[in-house]
């Protein structure tokens, strides 16, 4: 998830007694902003929102999911799989801490504690979810461009094919290829190859709007769009329009026999995903409709 400079960190107090939460709430309130829960359903429905928290402080005593199966089901998800759980909690045996480890949780502080030793181990756990959020940001994203990068498709794709498969949904992919791109390096030099990519970048992610919609760098001139809950019908007309995005840039080509500015072929592909399919099936099928696009003379979209 993108984080910005100014981010406040979040943190979801789950507890069944509003008197802990209001607690914690006044110990933590002036650093961090603070969501809430008194039942481990609802902890869960916050945790798995578009906005999860930063940090989950736990309590195991709870009458719909105690805090070791709200825990268990953050650890299982990729969405919260990376969120870090402290167990806050009464019970006070070794194995009930050790229970607590081995579900993944972060730290185990028992009640009643001392607020300051809270603050500090709070505040070590959300500086080391900061810092592991930006290595992961920069692991993901392509530093030419500032798209995400190839790693970053393979992840995303599986996760969206998982998710549309589970609500019988479609998914679908472009593969974009910048037209006679060696041509335009040898003519214009790398310099300007490099402002070509970054430029043609933007130029495609300007289209997309929804959230879950992905832009990659999938290697060299070529970018990948992933399209969960689209079906052909849809993509196309995104295709189109990228295409055009790019056209629209007016980045001079001379030694381009498919226009005289900067042009890319799209080939695009749609699934209904299953969980017996694969997403790999659904590349190959933009990957061959790609080639179609340039088989037909480039400079144009090409449904598999």
């Amino acid at each position: 998830m993108n984080r910005s400079v100014k981010h406040i960190p979040s943190i979801l107090i789950v507890d069944d007694q509003p008197m802990n939460i209001q607690l914690l709430s006044r110990l933590l309130s002036e650093d961090y902003e603070i969501l809430a829960a008194t039942c481990g359903s609802k902890a869960l429905e916050i945790a798995q929102s578009q906005t999860p928290p930063d940090l989950v402080l736990l309590d195991i005593n709870m009458p719909d999911v105690d805090g070791y199966e709200v825990c268990k089901q953050l650890k299982s998800e990729d969405r919260t799989r990376d969120i870090p759980v402290i167990f806050i909690t009464a019970r006070h045996d070794a194995q009930d801490e050790e229970r607590g480890f081995l579900l993944g949780g972060s730290d185990y502080i028992v009640k009643p504690f001392q607020p300051m030793v809270v603050s500090a181990r709070i505040r070590n756990q959300i500086n080391l979810k900061v810092r592991t959020d930006l290595l992961r940001e920069i692991a993901r994203t392509d530093g030419l461009t500032g798209i995400p990068n190839r790693r970053s498709y393979d992840e995303h794709l599986d996760t969206v094919w998982k998710r549309c498969a589970r609500d019988m949904q479609e998914v679908s992919m472009l593969m974009i290829d910048i037209d006679h791109f060696k041509a335009f390096n040898d003519r214009y030099g790398h310099g300007a190859g490099d402002v070509c990519l970054r430029r043609v970048a933007q130029a495609l992610s300007s289209v997309l709007h929804r959230s879950l919609e992905m832009l990659c760098r999938y290697g060299g001139e070529e970018f990948a769009a992933v399209l969960p809950s689209v079906g052909r019908d849809k993509a196309l007309p995104l295709a189109e329009a990228m295409l055009k995005a790019v056209y629209d840039l007016g980045i001079p080509h001379d030694s381009s026999p498919a226009a005289p500015v900067v042009t890319v072929s799209i080939g695009c592909a749609s699934l209904l995903a299953t969980p017996e399919g694969s997403p790999l099936d659904l590349a190959r099928r933009a990957d061959e409709a790609l080639y179609a696009a340039k088989k037909e003379g480039r400079n144009r979209v090409a449904p598999a």
